[in-house]
């Protein structure tokens, strides 16, 4: 049996949310979204959980519920989503398996949505699987290009999206699940020419492809489920959501 881990990025500061902690200890309808995020970890029987810290790393250290499976890895500075997952090489080096790549600022993400991409992933013997979302309007998220096989060619950043790729209406949720060696062996070829300056951990797709491996994708059903938060205005606004189908989420 392949093993499972999962990495979850939770470095950031957290500005827009106003206030001297990181964002993700804020608590979503009294427990820290963290902790939220790390159950759904555990549910998925990822047999290692390594946590991407930084903004306030003992802050977060100290909210989040210990146990054998979960390390800490320290991202000193934010210099993008792939170089979040960068630090975390080490943790990796003898490990064969899928990774799920999850946010810590993500917390109402459930495990059946996990197990639905590792399913997919695996049957398909994917290199990567990305949970996308189509939207009306989709606003700045990533947009996701495919190739003339139906398969994800790449994920283009709002900012960097041209006209016709801005027209796209799938979206990427930076939910994603790779095998862990083909992810680690991208990582080391992308850079940071691009309008942010960062390391995005979106690039890898491109490099697969390059390498004819295959980038299938999950299409996610219910939006609230990858909301991240990034203002306390967003934090009310999806605890209201939960509060409404509460028994949905903790299932």
């Amino acid at each position: 049996m392949k093993k499972l881990a999962s990495i979850v990025l939770a470095a950031g500061k957290g500005t827009r949310m106003k206030a001297n902690k990181p964002k993700v200890v804020f608590p979503l309808a009294g427990k820290p979204m963290i902790n939220r995020v790390l159950e759904t970890a555990r549910k998925i029987d990822s047999d290692l959980i390594t946590v991407v810290v930084g903004y306030k790393k003992d802050e977060v250290i100290a909210t989040t519920k210990h146990n054998e499976k979960i390390k800490f890895v320290v991202q000193v500075e934010q210099n993008g989503t792939g170089h979040a997952v960068m630090v975390t090489e080490e943790q990796f080096k003898d490990f064969e398996g899928d990774v799920f790549i999850l946010c810590g600022d993500v917390p109402l993400l459930r495990h059946q949505t996990l197990e639905k991409m590792l399913d997919h992933h695996r049957e398909n013997n994917a290199a990567c699987t990305v949970l996308t979302a189509e939207m009306d309007d989709a606003l700045r998220y990533g947009r996701i290009v495919r190739n003339e096989k139906g398969n994800v060619q790449c994920i283009v950043e709002f900012k960097d999206a041209n006209a016709e790729e801005r027209m796209i209406t799938e979206i990427n949720t930076g939910i994603y699940c790779f095998d862990a060696k083909s992810l680690f062996k991208a990582l080391k070829n992308i850079s940071n020419n691009n309008k942010q300056n960062e390391y995005y951990l979106t690039d890898t797709l491109q490099i697969l492809n390059n390498e004819n491996k295959l980038v299938t994708s999950v299409l996610l059903e219910d939006m609230v489920e990858a909301s991240g938060i990034n203002s306390k205005e967003q934090l009310t606004k999806l605890e209201n959501e939960y509060f409404k189908r509460k028994t949905h989420f903790d299932n």
